[in-house]
């Protein structure tokens, strides 16, 4: 059985009474969600339910909105992937903020983007999760320091990425060249083998990283049975001709 949506094992009893009542829907409860999400990235902790129910009160409350609050939730919601939080979350926000800054326009400092061109940074940063592109990943992050501004706030971001796409790799396969999980990864040397090793588990031979068996990389074959009784060929061929007469 799968684990519940809603479910959070790091979840605070006050928090968990709000949204098992109809508290979720008070404005009064906006600075405890925030606070909520803050301490979320603090310590690694993620409530994708407590955090969508603050961007549903930001719906009904819009002069609560804090721009800050809403990247730093993208931002938790993208070291969960392949989940579909981002898009969750994505869908939650006002229509004027998924749009694209306009290109004509002149970009403010880093330090002071707009919200929505924050989103479409971080949407694009999903994308290249989703498509499994992990080296244009790292790329695009290193690529503008507003990237490194939204990511400021969020403790251990890239580990918890990474993370994330040797999770997606083990289901996979059970062996690849040491240069492409460098690239994917993005990191090499001592700390690339210390990450493999220590995090991950797994073992280094030459130039080729060795992947344990799972059950989701082992190759099985699959044998399907079917058992059909004669009366059943009977009763086909008898309509056959039935419908021919």
């Amino acid at each position: 059985m799968g684990v519940p949506f809603d479910y959070a094992p790091d979840r605070p009893d006050h928090i968990d009474a709000i949204l098992n009542g109809l508290d979720r829907y008070n404005p009064e409860t906006t600075n405890i969600f925030q606070e909520y999400v803050t301490e979320q990235c603090e310590s690694k902790s993620y409530d994708c339910y407590a955090n969508l129910a603050l961007l549903k009160l930001y719906q009904f409350n819009p002069h609560l909105t804090k721009d800050e609050t809403i990247t730093n939730i993208l931002v938790k919601s993208l070291t969960v992937f392949p989940s579909p939080d981002f898009s969750l979350a994505l869908h939650l926000l006002p229509p004027h903020i998924l749009t694209p800054v306009s290109a004509s326009s002149s970009l403010p400092a880093a330090g002071d983007a707009p919200l929505s061109e924050a989103v479409q940074k971080l949407n694009v940063l999903n994308n290249l999760l989703g498509q499994a592109s992990y080296s244009q990943f790292w790329s695009t992050l290193d690529s503008d320091d507003l990237y490194a501004d939204l990511i400021a706030d969020v403790a251990g971001f890239e580990e918890l990425i990474r993370i994330r796409i040797a999770l997606t790799i083990s289901h996979s396969v059970r062996e690849i060249e040491r240069s492409a999980l460098e690239s994917w990864l993005g990191m090499q040397g001592a700390s690339f083998e210390k990450f493999i090793s220590g995090v991950c588990g797994w073992d280094i031979q030459d130039n080729t990283v060795k992947i344990p068996l799972n059950k989701e990389n082992e190759a099985k074959g699959t044998i399907v049975r079917e058992n059909v009784k004669m009366d059943q060929f009977s009763r086909v061929i008898r309509r056959a001709y039935e419908q021919a007469s």
